[in-house]
């Protein structure tokens, strides 16, 4: 498949292009930054691809959780390309949760096939869900969290897999293996297979970010409660 990938949902930005077997890929700084970089080094990738984008079965992004500005991003960039394609006609689009892709760089890289995926959501919170890999494919909660890191459970033989242990340490189930993983592009390229077989691809419409946390900024009163909690 003629597939392209991106994620700039954390601090990283990155993004794949596949041509057939071989596959091409760009790690760079995500944040404020990605949006300079972003796409310069995806036409970098599909000129190395010997790809158009009217070539593509597909454009595969990190739709969420995440960074809300890097969400935007990602979608804005999907849509944009997708619509574009084909002399207007468009190419398919495939969104794909991060959590997800970070159960699959944890199994790519370290073999995890039980994971608690967990990315930090900042404001002291994180973004969690549970993945199982069983007979080929993952089976996942039916619903993504958002809590205080202390608040994580990890069960017996599970492993914690993500971004957020460098900022809470053990605050974030102490107890649990923890291995460091990110929604990668070569993650979701390696996922892509089975969620187009399923029927996952969508218009370019459809490119929107999947939100957890409705709220990011607080009134003056909030910001007060938190400074002096006995209040």
């Amino acid at each position: 498949m003629n597939l392209l990938a991106f994620d700039s949902s954390t601090d990283t930005l990155s993004i794949a292009v596949q041509h057939g077997d071989g596959v091409w890929q760009h790690t760079g700084p995500g944040g404020a930054q990605a949006s300079v970089a972003f796409i310069p080094a995806l036409r970098r990738l599909m000129a190395q691809a010997q790809l158009s984008f009217d070539t593509l079965d597909a454009i595969v992004f990190g739709r969420g959780p995440g960074a809300f500005t890097g969400l935007r991003t990602a979608c804005a960039v999907a849509q944009g390309l997708a619509f574009g394609a084909r002399g207007g006609l468009g190419v398919p689009v495939l969104p794909v949760d991060t959590l997800l892709a970070v159960a699959e760089q944890a199994r790519a890289q370290h073999g995890c096939t039980r994971v608690v995926a967990v990315l930090d959501a900042r404001m002291d919170e994180v973004y969690h869900a549970r993945f199982e890999w069983l007979q080929g494919c993952w089976r996942a909660d039916a619903d993504f969290g958002l809590s205080a890191p202390q608040s994580v459970q990890a069960p017996a033989g599970w492993t914690v897999a993500g971004n957020a242990r460098a900022h809470y340490g053990e605050r974030l189930a102490p107890g649990a293996e923890h291995v460091s993983a990110l929604p990668t592009a070569a993650a979701l390229l390696q996922l892509a297979p089975a969620l187009i077989a399923a029927g996952g691809t969508q218009h370019a419409s459809a490119a929107l970010p999947r939100y957890i946390r409705d709220k990011v900024a607080q009134t003056t009163a909030e910001r007060a409660a938190s400074r002096n909690p006995s209040a």
